[in-house]
């Protein structure tokens, strides 16, 4: 299975943006999971699931793959849309509906 190399995501309960800015090589899932049948865990037979390389630009995690002979696919980012709010909007005369608490 091909590893991806992607951006993490904004969590979405949080404004902040930290841990948002390196990319990520994650190898994914080549052996199915299964389930302990006495303790009832989930395990896998495939270490490499479980590692997860972090570098700061897309480019760095590219040379990696190619130095140990990785196949791989990036995932570029989807762009942030950023919606300027001003207060004061919420008091315009052309305001389309009433404004209450």
């Amino acid at each position: 299975m091909a590893a991806r190399i992607y951006r993490q995501s904004k969590p979405a309960g949080q404004s902040g943006l930290a841990g948002t800015r390196e990319w990520i090589l994650d190898y994914g899932q080549s052996a199915p999971r299964r389930q302990d049948a006495l303790m009832g865990w989930t395990g896998s037979a495939d270490p490499q699931s479980q590692i997860r390389l972090f570098f700061d630009t897309c480019e760095a995690a590219l040379d990696y793959a190619a130095r140990e002979n990785i196949p791989c696919e990036v995932e570029a980012p989807n762009p942030r849309i950023r919606r300027p709010k001003v207060y004061a909007d919420n008091f315009r005369s052309d305001r389309i509906q009433n404004w209450t608490h």
